[in-house]
């Protein structure tokens, strides 16, 4: 296994590519299809014939490969979203002579890190045309919008300010009045009439481009690796598996919307989705519910997220035993009251995965005195009943509009998930 800055590269390609949830959806497929995947719609007949295939719903997509001998599941779960600054609505503002578009924090987006930036715009449209109703994704990465800081001279105390996210992250869109309004804008950018646009899920994204940096080239500097990070190592993963044959189990890759705001959507680990493509995996092949159950029953799935590297200037923030590092290898997360789905045999198999792998292996858990964060673990044990462990990538800037992540712990964590599919 090779873990050089080329994997670290390669992520950043896929961020870059990737600046909404449908976005990473669209790159996943791809690199799925020139693996020999093909999509199936989910309102058709599923072919009876074993292959590789894989569902989009919106912004969540599964895939598996039902190739092989295996009939129970080996699933590496994780997320596309990502925390941002999405655009209202009616999102059109007047302000000091401006011209403002209303924006909304998603997410724990760490606000203060989107301030100054040169921001694009990103997401899906609905349009009406002749045909009905249509969805289209847009991807404008110019730099329209820009949120500014407020100068030191105007606080109180030259501290800055404590950003309300009602009133202090609108951005500046255009001096004055002239030109079309925003939403008259992205209907030119898709072609259309601002009367076909019936429906909009916009977001913006940092236009700065991934970079491998460090004196070394040891370290990446992207946005959105959380989870990103998961979405680029569990394609790679599972396209190594299905590519290398695949053996005992149906290797699944399960990657879900809206994780960072509760997963409670039709397309989230919370909804019907996961369950619903296993069971229909099972019947496409001629098996029955029973069968589906029993399968069940011997699978496993590895939830996937970012963890967090130990930082170096807030070391006391972290538990002292068990300090995380950067280009350390693949990460279990283990919490005890459930914030995380990892038991002693989810360990034990993502243990024997990292091993599998040649790689190192760390284990976090979070200081008992700071609230822990959360995955779609606990959601996907919860609605699914398998065995569940969580694991991540150590990064630093966690929900920032910038991170950082170690260049060859990409290729590290890609390698353990591929082991974790097909032991």
């Amino acid at each position: 296994m090779v873990t050089t800055s080329a994997d670290a590269a390669g992520l950043g390609r896929f961020v870059d590519a990737s600046p909404s949830p449908f976005h990473v959806c669209e790159s996943v497929a791809k690199a799925l299809e020139a693996a020999g995947f093909r999509e199936l719609s989910e309102e058709h007949q599923w072919p009876s014939k074993p292959g590789r295939h894989y569902v989009m719903r919106g912004g969540s997509i599964v895939a598996w490969d039902s190739s092989g001998p295996g009939r129970s599941f080996r699933i590496v779960g994780g997320h596309t979203d990502s925390p941002n600054l999405r655009v209202k609505q009616n999102p059109g503002l007047r302000s000091a002579g401006l011209s403002m578009v209303g924006l909304e924090k998603y997410g724990g987006a760490l606000l203060n890190s989107w301030l100054d930036r040169d921001l694009g715009i990103s997401g899906r449209l609905a349009i009406r045309d002749s045909k009905g109703l249509r969805r289209r994704l847009i991807k404008i990465d110019e730099p329209v919008l820009r949120v500014p800081q407020l100068a030191i001279h105007l606080s109180e105390d030259r501290a800055g300010v404590t950003l309300d996210p009602q009133r202090h992250v609108n951005a500046i869109w255009s001096v004055g009045e002239s030109g079309p309004g925003f939403m008259e804008w992205i209907a030119a950018q898709a072609e259309v009439s601002v009367d076909q646009l019936l429906g909009w899920e916009l977001m913006t994204h940092d236009l700065a481009p991934s970079r491998v940096v460090g004196v070394n080239d040891d370290l990446l500097s992207a946005p959105r690796l959380d989870n990103q990070g998961t979405c680029y190592a569990g394609t790679r993963a599972l396209v190594d598996v299905v590519e290398g044959g695949v053996g005992q189990y149906i290797p699944v890759l399960a990657l879900f919307d809206h994780e960072e705001v509760g997963s409670g959507s039709d397309r989230g680990a919370a909804s019907e989705l996961l369950p619903t493509v296993l069971e229909r995996i099972v019947l496409a092949g001629g098996g029955s519910r029973e069968d589906y159950l029993r399968s069940m029953s011997m699978s496993a799935c590895a939830s996937g997220d970012m963890a967090h590297a130990t930082h170096p200037n807030y070391p006391e923030r972290h538990e002292p035993a068990h300090q995380i590092s950067i280009n350390g290898g693949p990460v279990l997360k283990v919490n005890q009251n459930l914030r995380y789905a990892s038991d002693a045999e989810g360990e034990a198999l993502f243990a024997v995965a990292a091993e599998q792998a040649g790689v190192p292996l760390q284990r976090y858990v979070h200081r008992a005195d700071l609230p822990c964060g959360s995955t779609i673990g606990p959601i996907t044990a919860t609605r699914t009943g398998l065995t569940t462990v969580d694991v991540g990538a150590p990064q630093l800037a966690m929900h920032s509009a910038r991170e950082l992540m170690g260049t060859a712990d990409v290729g590290m964590y890609s390698a353990a998930l591929a082991a974790f599919l097909n032991p």
